[in-house]
């Protein structure tokens, strides 16, 4: 016969492990939203990765708590510097891709 607290433990792990999986979804739609917006301004993402580097509850619109997470990631104009940039999201919404100020590519100065 199982007992309560063993069913309590499956369901914590069933539930860490549903997190997970849906964490992941999230940061590869965000690296995907990323490589976008830095091709549409000819910038290329660096070591093709984000990093998640805050976590938190926060309220949405509606007023409901979501998670509110930031990645940050690095990225470059001519491939011989190094910038930051981050991407916030709350619940599963981007809300947001910021970038540090950067040297525009060549090809966008002339």
């Amino acid at each position: 016969m199982v007992a309560l607290t063993d069913l309590a433990l499956l369901l914590a792990l069933f539930l860490l492990i549903y997190h997970i999986w849906r964490a992941q979804g999230l940061r590869e739609r965000c690296i995907v939203a990323v490589q976008r917006h830095l091709a549409s301004q000819d910038l290329q993402l660096l070591d093709e990765n984000i990093a998640l580097r805050a976590l938190w509850f926060k309220r949405n619109r509606r007023g409901q708590f979501c998670l509110w997470r930031r990645y940050h990631f690095e990225f470059s104009a001519q491939g011989d510097e190094r910038y930051q940039g981050r991407v916030i999201t709350l619940g599963e919404h981007i809300e947001s891709i910021q970038l540090q100020a950067h040297r525009l590519p060549d090809e966008r100065i002339h």
